[in-house]
């Protein structure tokens, strides 16, 4: 009797323990979701004072060595309209793989965006335009390029 009693009371013990750390454990959030609200791109008609552009090199995101004058005008412009975000728009041209010139349009406007952030700029002020091909009629480093533009 006094066995089948510990184990009933050792039971009820477990069972309400359990039934505390239910209640007031929070699972955590899932990392995904927060990388993918981050890369989240907007699609919106091309507005809004343009601050910089930066020309970038044939298949690369790597940052162009002029990049720190463009980040830096970009910086001050954001310093003196606090309301205002910058939007950053990837453009890529018509030839190679439709999908691998938008992936490295996305890339170079992310680059862009690790450097405004490395600048100062508040994440929440900075948002991804969908990358867009340009029409094929200006020079091939217009089609390289990552336009920044202040929006309401």
């Amino acid at each position: 009797v006094g066995v089948a009693l510990g184990v009933v009371l050792l039971l009820l013990m477990g069972l309400l323990g359990w039934l505390t750390m239910r209640g007031t454990a929070t699972p955590p959030a899932p990392a995904t979701a927060a990388v993918a609200s981050a890369d989240a791109f907007v699609d919106a008609p091309l507005t809004g004072d343009l601050v910089g552009t930066l020309f970038f090199a044939v298949g690369s995101a790597d940052m162009p060595a002029d990049a720190t004058a463009m980040i830096d005008t970009v910086r001050q412009a954001l310093a003196a309209a606090p309301a205002r975000k910058a939007v950053l728009s990837g453009f890529h041209d018509v030839t190679g793989g439709a999908a691998l010139n938008a992936e490295l349009a996305k890339n170079r406007a992310k680059a862009v965006r690790a450097a405004l952030q490395a600048a100062g700029i508040d994440p929440a002020r900075i948002a991804l335009r969908k990358p867009e091909s340009t029409l094929g009629d200006g020079s091939n480093q217009e089609a390289r390029r990552v336009e920044v533009r202040l929006v309401d």
